[in-house]
């Protein structure tokens, strides 16, 4: 937001009113910055990176996909085609920073090897752990405002390179399944390291992953998400994940965007292609993200939104009564 301070500014009678007014506006900008909860909706998905940030105490997130996948492995000559689906529950409870997520994904697949063909169908990916942010950059940081110069107030901050920090722990449950490794266990723990950095319009994310710690079958992994606000309405995104593991190892990259229908609602595609070979990996999906935020109390302790209505139908009820109180003491219409 830009402001003439040319031509605004030089009315000195207007100044207090007007710096009350800018306060007031970067206050709540301030505090909208390190709430958990936002505006708009903030959805995981289309990528499949974490945010540091939870969906605010009580709000409760769905985020659900589905997906075409296509495998083809050069050296055994196995091909995968199927169908999939992903949902992603979050509820934000107890504290503000904290989140609990659970994650469940299904695919259904033609599986063709040189000796046959085989319909498969199954869990192929259930979690449940919770996030935490530990540390966020801009809490109880206020920037100071410089009502004479927009320019000042748009410069360049290094305070943007200070990543807000989360953790998430969980476990995978399931695991022994047809997509999995026969000796699996059925239970394993998923540890996450994340940060989180706004660059204007661009959010940059990254997560470190220890996955199905202390098994035979443990990874590490990376992700790094780019998103980008081209509008209102629009974004976009790439990102690259990169595994590490004795049983498995590839670099995947992906890109898609997302259109924000209204505040609580997104709608979201996307596309992902890996490096290998061992096996080739294509998939793209279509997805919907929506968020229930009707009990929500926010961080300025602002009445909630059923009460502030009831607030506003009392002062208008008395009003109506002051003036029919003044109609029968003098005559004439009542005011507006």
């Amino acid at each position: 937001m830009g402001y003439n301070n040319q031509s605004t500014l030089k009315t000195s009678k207007n100044m207090p009113k007007l710096k009350s007014i800018l306060l007031t506006f970067f206050a709540i900008s301030t505090t909208a910055t390190y709430a958990q909860f936002t505006d708009v909706i903030n959805s995981n998905r289309p990528g499949e990176s974490m945010s540091a940030f939870s969906v605010g105490k009580t709000i409760i997130q769905a985020e659900a996909g589905v997906y075409g996948i296509l495998e083809d492995h050069k050296l055994t000559n196995n091909e995968t085609k199927g169908l999939g689906m992903e949902v992603a529950l979050r509820y934000g409870a107890f504290l503000e920073q904290l989140e609990f997520i659970g994650n469940l994904q299904f695919q259904g697949d033609r599986y063709t090897t040189p000796l046959g063909v085989e319909n498969r169908s199954g869990i192929k990916k259930f979690t449940l752990g919770a996030k935490y942010l530990v540390y966020d950059p801009y809490k109880n940081y206020e920037e100071k405002i410089n009502l004479y110069s927009w320019k000042a107030n748009h410069r360049f901050k290094w305070r943007q390179f200070i990543p807000a920090v989360g953790v998430y722990a969980g476990a995978n449950f399931g695991a022994s399944n047809i997509y999995g490794y026969g000796d699996e266990p059925s239970l394993s723990p998923k540890l996450m390291l994340i940060t989180q950095n706004q660059f204007g319009k661009s959010v940059f994310v990254t997560n470190i992953i220890a996955d199905k710690v202390g098994s035979d079958y443990s990874s590490l992994a990376i992700i790094a998400t780019l998103t980008r606000s081209l509008s209102e309405k629009w974004s976009a995104f790439i990102e690259f994940q990169g595994y590490d593991g004795d049983y498995y190892s590839d670099i995947v990259a992906r890109g898609g965007a997302a259109y924000l229908v209204h505040e609580n609602l997104q709608i979201d595609a996307s596309i992902s292609k890996n490096v290998k070979d061992t096996p080739s990996i294509f998939y793209g999906g279509v997805g919907v993200s929506w968020r229930f935020d009707a009990n929500y109390n926010d961080v300025l302790n602002r009445v909630p939104k059923k009460e502030e209505e009831k607030s506003k139908d009392k002062k208008k009820d008395k009003k109506e009564k002051e003036n029919k109180k003044r109609l029968d003491e003098v005559g004439g219409e009542p005011t507006e």
